[in-house]
């Protein structure tokens, strides 16, 4: 079989329409008919079944596919693989960081070490909460800073970028913060930001449901963005766990911060879609790591 009947045969196994199949292909609708017929002739036996109103696959059809794609998907990546060595790191590498706190206190020092060495691949980085994975996978963005832990099997984790110290950020005046410090026992009498899109291995890490002693820690209305958080805590809605560094980048004059004892430090990684790495994501990496030299973290 040749790579572009296998192309053919595994977009249509996809779509099942011969016309959109042409379509994504740049082909003609006889073209696809044709090259189909000629593969089905070469075999012996259908693969697709047809009639006036579908089109789907037999079952030789679907174990074909199920053994083709694999290789196709592996072929495509060695290709990419090393036209992206031929052509050095180059093009564009879009960044998201839920927010600058997981991106850690390094991360301008790798922004600024990856310019001078790949002055020839255009960064972009761009704030966006929360912190879900789908613009990872449909390629809105290249690469995340994101908190850890990290649970889903399709992504790498990268470098580690920040190890820091849980902190409780509260509103000014009230009693903890008049007290300096607060404990997983002390969320038994406020509330957190309700989950949202935030993934839930991460949520259920730094906003557990109740408190050792087993009382529910409620949760508040939804919320939109960073800043967002900090007006519910302002308002004292909420109180809210989070890393130290988050104070180096966000601000409100009704909110301050006290440690909190016995949550885990907090860690952020560099994370992208393991599929769809390429020369500028490992080379990205490769500066965050050369950079990021984290110091242990007490609680």
């Amino acid at each position: 079989m040749e790579l572009r009947e296998a192309e053919i045969f595994l977009v249509l196994a996809e779509e099942l329409h011969f016309g959109r199949t042409a379509q994504r292909l740049f082909l003609t609708q006889p073209r696809v008919s044709q090259t189909i017929r000629a593969l089905e002739d070469r075999i012996g036996a259908k693969l697709f079944d047809r009639s006036s109103r579908s089109v789907r696959l037999t079952a030789l059809g679907e174990r074909l596919r199920d053994e083709l794609r694999p290789a196709h998907d592996q072929f495509r990546r060695a290709i990419a693989t090393v036209t992206e060595l031929a052509r050095g790191v180059s093009g564009e590498l879009r960044v998201c960081v839920a927010s600058y706190a997981m991106a850690g206190r390094s991360f301008t020092a790798i922004v600024r070490e990856f310019h001078t060495r790949y002055p020839d691949c255009r960064l972009t980085v761009t704030e966006e909460f929360p912190g879900e994975f789908t613009r990872l996978r449909t390629g809105t963005y290249h690469l995340m800073c994101h908190r850890l832990p990290i649970t889903d099997p399709d992504l790498t984790i990268g470098p580690i970028l920040s190890r820091e110290p849980s902190i409780l950020l509260v509103q000014a005046g009230q009693t903890l913060a008049q007290r300096g410090y607060a404990t997983l026992e002390d969320l038994g009498d406020y509330a957190v930001i309700p989950r949202g899109d935030i993934p839930k291995a991460l949520y259920d890490t730094y906003f557990p449901t109740a408190t050792p002693a087993g009382r529910p820690i409620r949760r508040g209305s939804p919320i939109a963005t960073t800043t967002d958080i900090l007006h519910r805590i302002a308002s004292g809605e909420v109180v809210h766990p989070t890393s130290a560094s988050f104070i180096d980048y966000y601000h409100h004059p009704d909110v301050t911060h006290v440690p909190l004892q016995g949550n885990p430090p907090v860690e952020g990684a560099l994370v992208w879609v393991t599929a769809m790495e390429n020369a500028a994501i490992r080379a990205f990496a490769e500066v965050a790591g050369e950079v990021v030299e984290p110091a242990p973290a007490s609680e």
